[in-house]
Parts: C-alpha cells; sequence; structure tokens
C-alpha cells in the first residue's frame, strides 16, 4: 500500500530509469469526453527529467460492481488508490507506454484493490 498515493515514486522501468508520479486532477470523464469513467490524471517525471501524463481511465461499471464485491464505497480517495497502482504496473512493465488514456480490466481493478488497501476485519 502506498503512504502517499498523490505523490510516489513509481518504480524502475525495463530500461531501468526511475520515475516520480504526482496526481494532477480526478474527474468524472463524462465532462470531459462523454465516457462513463473516473479519469485520473499523473504527472510522471523521469530521472533523466522526460516528462509524460497519463490519465487512468477508471470504467464505471467496473468500478461499481468491484465495490459491492469488496464492501468498498466508491470514494475519490479509493479511485486514487486504484490509479496509482495502474500507475505503477504500467511503470514496471512499460505497457501501454505510447498511450496518454490507459485503461485497467476489470481484472487488473480487483488486483489493485488487493494493493490499494489494508485488508479489513470481517472480508
Amino acid at each position: 500500500m502506498l503512504e502517499n498515493p498523490r505523490k510516489f515514486e513509481a518504480g524502475t522501468d525495463p530500461f531501468g530509469r526511475k520515475w516520480r508520479a504526482e496526481l494532477r486532477w480526478i474527474q468524472n470523464a463524462i465532462s470531459i469526453r462523454h465516457a462513463d469513467a473516473v479519469d485520473v490524471k499523473w504527472e510522471l517525471t523521469c530521472d533523466d527529467g522526460e516528462v509524460v501524463e497519463k490519465v487512468v481511465a477508471l470504467y464505471h461499471p467496473d468500478l461499481l460492481a468491484l465495490s459491492k464485491k469488496q464492501g468498498q464505497p466508491l470514494t475519490d480517495s479509493w479511485c486514487i488508490r486504484l490509479a496509482a497502482e495502474h500507475v505503477r504496473a504500467l511503470v514496471s512493465n512499460w505497457e501501454d507506454a505510447e498511450k496518454t488514456i490507459v485503461v485497467p480490466s476489470p481484472e487488473q481493478l480487483e488486483i489493485y484493490a488487493g494493493q490499494a488497501l489494508p485488508a479489513r476485519a470481517g472480508r
């Protein structure tokens, strides 16, 4: 679990570079691109000075299903934590490196939900 999901080191990419991620914003994607998703925008800065932007688009129906399954309220902070885990995964495997908007699968979200928050008693 990330201690600060708004600003963190995203790890080392497959090329040995270290990245830092900083949250820029979170908003309902319907307002900006007419999509049923929650968009979480990140600025990634490489140790060599390169800067890239990534928008993690969390598909709203997937979030609702996962929220219900996990007994986790659908909150901004939970969405930020899920998106942060996806950013960490993207950096580590360089998947979708050429894309600005990236969409985690429902299976990935379920994995991230386990990483994003500590296990709750009774779950």
